[in-house]
């Protein structure tokens, strides 16, 4: 096991790898624990200096269904397989998870229209617990919706997670499992060959029997260096409004539109850190890099939010964030194996990656098949319990038994999001360390809450510091 984040990569045997993953965001860290499971020499490699510091970061946090995917693609196969795989393991590993359902609901006729037919795919699909509610119902559901809501479609199952704690979990238990995880390092060119590629990094140069590019919003940059070009990224920016927790009461559900030909359209979630989030947008742009929000883009939000839940513009807004995901042009995964590169290429993963993120790594394990990969025999993981980040389970400020054991845990140093200074140091202390400020809040959330640090960071430093010294 080795996590490195500067300096030259290992070299001689220790840089020999039967198989690469390159993109170390949800799905990348999936795969790369589910070939944990085997008798494998296996390198995940990410190009910024933390896992999930991409796309994985800044999504929705919904544990979707797939009721509503394309029926018989690839896509809403995996997407309900992901499901069932993520709502256990979300279980087993303390990831924070709420079975809250959605309603889909229709503001004017034609959108009413669409329900039934939206209720028969779900039927296609494999979900045949969806319900039409009347406006009676729906009004009894969801008391501060605003005027105008006619009907909508009740689906039970759809789940707010945590999607941050999710990537930490897949990438920790594979690190606890052998895999090796080289952060900070962008792959700058690929020497395909027999028996082995050479993969040049910025930090220098390791060789591998298999690749799999995981790679997001940059797949397709990653298969050029293949020479492949079957198909183009285009990120689609998501911008999203966070409220205080002080509007939780006001969301039962979480609040789907009836969907557009952009994707789901903007939807009101409660997060299961207590908040209430509001979006995303859909602009298609030139930028990969462009993760900025827009005066624009948060006016139309908030007109579109004060239509679903008018008296969430009376609450305090505590963040505003924008993600990209990686459209394609087509409305399915971009998932392929190329046998005679011994190369698999996972793109067009969109906005249902961590949703799919298990079954997708399952799928890849079977493309490498396909590619010569002879895994071996199965082997248990390391087990993983993450630390809670939820607000429906017990956190560490409020468990007496640990405090007593680790007082630490009973010293809030982030006041607006609860934070302890065990909670802390014990993200320090992990297998892979944070890399910044931005890590400790995805590992804590810290300067996550209404102040947004103004309070506590001269603190956080000062203990990122005293604590961060030994990561690596």
């Amino acid at each position: 096991m080795t996590v490195t984040r500067t300096g030259p990569l290992p070299t001689g045997p220790e840089a020999e790898y039967d198989v690469v993953v390159v993109g170390a965001g949800v799905v990348g860290c999936a795969i790369a624990r589910a070939l944990a499971r085997h008798p494998l020499r296996v390198a995940l490699v990410e190009a910024a200096h933390d896992v999930g510091d991409g796309t994985s970061k800044a999504n929705t946090a919904i544990l979707h269904t797939g009721f509503d995917a394309a029926p018989g693609t690839l896509e809403a196969r995996l997407v309900r397989e992901g499901h069932r795989l993520l709502s256990a393991f979300a279980g087993e590993a303390g990831i924070p998870m709420e079975p809250l359902g959605a309603l889909l609901v229709a503001w004017d006729e034609q959108q009413r229209a669409a329900l039934p037919r939206l209720a028969q795919k779900a039927e296609r699909n494999g979900h045949l617990t969806n319900r039409l509610l009347s406006a009676e119902e729906l009004r009894s559901r969801e008391p501060h919706l605003g005027p105008g809501a006619l009907a909508a479609l009740a689906v039970p199952g759809e789940s707010v997670i945590c999607p941050w704690t999710t990537t930490l979990a897949y990438a920790t238990q594979a690190v606890r499992s052998g895999v090796d995880l080289h952060l900070g390092c962008r792959v700058e060119q690929v020497r395909t060959g027999d028996p082995r590629h050479r993969l040049v990094t910025r930090r220098g140069v390791l060789t591998t029997r298999h690749l799999v590019n995981a790679c997001g919003l940059h797949a397709d940059a990653f298969d050029a260096l293949l020479d492949r070009r079957d198909f183009t990224v285009t990120p689609r920016r998501g911008q999203l409004l966070v409220f205080d927790k002080f509007a939780r009461d006001l969301v039962r559900h979480i609040l789907l539109p009836v969907p557009g030909p952009l994707g789901k359209g903007v939807l009101v979630s409660p997060t299961v850190y207590g908040n209430v989030m509001l979006g995303p947008t859909a602009e298609d742009l030139d930028d990969k890099t462009a993760t900025g929000t827009t005066a624009e883009g948060l006016a139309g939000l908030r007109e579109q939010g004060g239509r679903i839940v008018p008296a969430l513009l009376d609450e305090e807004v505590t963040a505003v964030y924008a993600g990209l995901r990686a459209a394609t042009g087509q409305e399915d995964y971009r998932c392929a194996a190329h046998p005679a590169l011994r190369y698999v290429t996972v793109g067009g993963i969109r906005s249902t990656g961590l949703s799919a993120s298990l079954a997708l790594a399952d799928h890849v394990l079977g493309l490498l098949a396909d590619c010569g990969l002879e895994p071996g025999p199965e082997r248990p993981l390391a087990p993983v319990h993450m630390p809670n980040l939820g607000e429906a389970f017990r956190r560490p400020y409020r468990d007496a038994e640990l405090i007593a054991r680790e007082p630490d845990f009973g010293v809030i140093v982030c006041h607006c999001e609860r934070v302890t200074r065990g909670e802390i140091r014990a993200a320090y202390a992990s297998e892979i360390p944070p890399a910044g400020p931005d890590g400790l809040r995805r590992r804590t959330r810290a300067r996550g809450g209404r102040c947004q640090g103004n309070f506590c960071g001269a603190e956080l430093r000062a203990l990122s510091e005293e604590y961060g010294k030994g990561a690596r």
